[in-house]
């Protein structure tokens, strides 16, 4: 199939984006990687009357140490993503999970941006803002807001995003000495969309761990944080009763959709999995 009629603009600041988002409302799309938007258009899942490309506007790229937080620009590549040494130093999370993502080609042109914004449930970067305690810095006609990863996803594809506001960066609080992180994913074929995975991330005291964010993608509308299980995990040391029990507690608080080759049973036993393999890393790390 072809994409539908549509007019085409490509602004050079993010003041004329805003202004044409309160101009056309609804009728308008963003287009930074297009990785996704590409693929809607052609099927017609997408018909905008207006295409609105950021990609000249250099104020969203970059990665960059602001004081206390890692700031990733809207047009940050994954790869840019994957091969910066701040994001190593200060997100390792984002380093490890980066080469999950599809494949080179659609890493190096889809953005960080656009994967928060599009907000897929089985995404690895919304999980991994959701797991590092990241927060979305929005622009609109009121000028800057931020919003916090646990108020970002609110469904399926939907954000607390407003429609006249553009997502230009987010912010990542540095990882101390103490950090502890973990990412897995299990997918059909390398590349594909996750059939479950796991972001965490904890701050590592003695044997035990603090500060628990445990969240899984694939398994809702949104990424979801296992708030259940990262209490019962707080301050305990990870031996095989309590990894035991973690898992239970960690099944018995999802409830995954199918899919076209998985049944909620599936899912749900192999988050447990996930979570098995990965707790006994922060024990013997």
């Amino acid at each position: 199939m072809k994409a539908a009629a549509f007019d085409y603009v490509k602004p050079a600041s993010i003041d004329q984006v805003l202004a044409l988002l309160q101009e056309h409302g609804d009728d308008a799309r963003l287009l930074a990687g297009g990785q996704t938007l590409m693929a809607t258009l052609n099927m017609r899942l997408s018909e905008p009357q207006l295409l609105i490309d950021i990609t000249g506007i250099e104020s969203l790229r970059g990665i960059s140490v602001q004081d206390n937080v890692l700031r990733i620009g809207a047009l940050a590549t994954h790869t840019d993503i994957e091969l910066s040494a701040l994001v190593a130093r200060h997100a390792p999370l984002l380093k490890t999970a980066a080469p999950h993502i599809a494949h080179r080609a659609i890493r190096n042109s889809g953005t960080w941006g656009g994967s928060i914004a599009y907000a897929d449930p089985a995404a690895e970067w919304p999980a991994c803002l959701l797991a590092l305690g990241g927060t979305v810095i929005a622009r609109g006609p009121k000028g800057e807001r931020r919003i916090a990863a646990d108020d970002f996803f609110t469904g399926l594809y939907s954000t607390a995003l407003q429609p006249d506001e553009l997502l230009i960066a987010s912010e990542i609080p540095l990882a101390g000495a103490d950090h502890w992180f973990g990412f897995s994913e299990l997918a059909r074929r390398h590349g594909d969309y996750a059939i479950v995975g796991l972001a965490a991330t904890a701050r590592r005291e003695g044997a035990v761990l603090r500060n628990l964010r445990i969240v899984l993608m694939g398994v809702d509308a949104t990424p979801v944080r296992t708030r259940q299980t990262e209490t019962l995990l707080e301050g305990k040391a990870l031996d095989l009763a309590t990894v035991t029990q973690a898992v239970a507690s960690l099944r018995s608080e999802i409830d995954p959709p199918p899919d076209l080759t998985n049944t909620p049973q599936t899912k749900r036993h192999l988050a447990g999995v996930l979570l098995q393999r990965m707790l006994p890393t922060a024990a013997s790390a």
